[in-house]
């Protein structure tokens, strides 16, 4: 992997990853859902720039659309004008899954948040997740349990196993 290439996992290669999500919501269900591009900012994807933070998903009418998701200008882009950076882009999934989705977050407290950004098989794809935001003392009993596993690990760690 040379300089700017995202990290491979079988057979997708992540480009971007929202590192907070799974501390600040309670993960669901995970859907994976194709973005819709324009060519610039393919080429910008492929290069390793994207940001996910303060990113989200949203259903309006019967489609689904990310919103804040930041794809900085393709720097050789000579043929059209730069586009708005955090533009909204529309996410492609079937139709029962979109109905689906938008049924689940009628329901109070669930949002849509985007998890990754990766490549399958040549396509950009989105690894979103129904969630629930957590509370201050859920983050913190995560944090303990996190403490104590790592405790635990830390202790059998060097011992024989046989």
């Amino acid at each position: 992997m040379g300089k700017g290439e995202g990290k491979e996992t079988g057979d997708k290669q992540v480009v971007a990853t929202h590192r907070k999500a799974r501390h600040f919501y309670e993960v669901l269900e995970v859907f994976e859902a194709g973005l819709c591009l324009a060519g610039p900012e393919v080429k910008s994807l492929r290069e390793g720039r994207a940001s996910l933070d303060g990113c989200f998903g949203r259903h309006e009418g019967r489609e689904l659309f990310l919103f804040n998701f930041y794809i900085p200008p393709y720097k050789f882009n000579t043929a059209s004008q730069p586009m708005d950076p955090r533009r909204t882009r529309k996410l492609l999934m079937s139709r029962a899954q979109i109905d689906r989705i938008g049924r689940s977050l009628q329901t109070k407290g669930l949002t849509l948040v985007p998890l990754e950004v990766y490549f399958r098989r040549g396509w950009a794809k989105v690894a979103l997740a129904l969630a629930r935001g957590k509370k201050g003392p859920d983050r913190r009993d995560d944090l303990k349990k996190k403490a104590a596993a790592r405790e635990a690990e830390k202790s059998f760690k060097g011992k024989y196993r046989g």
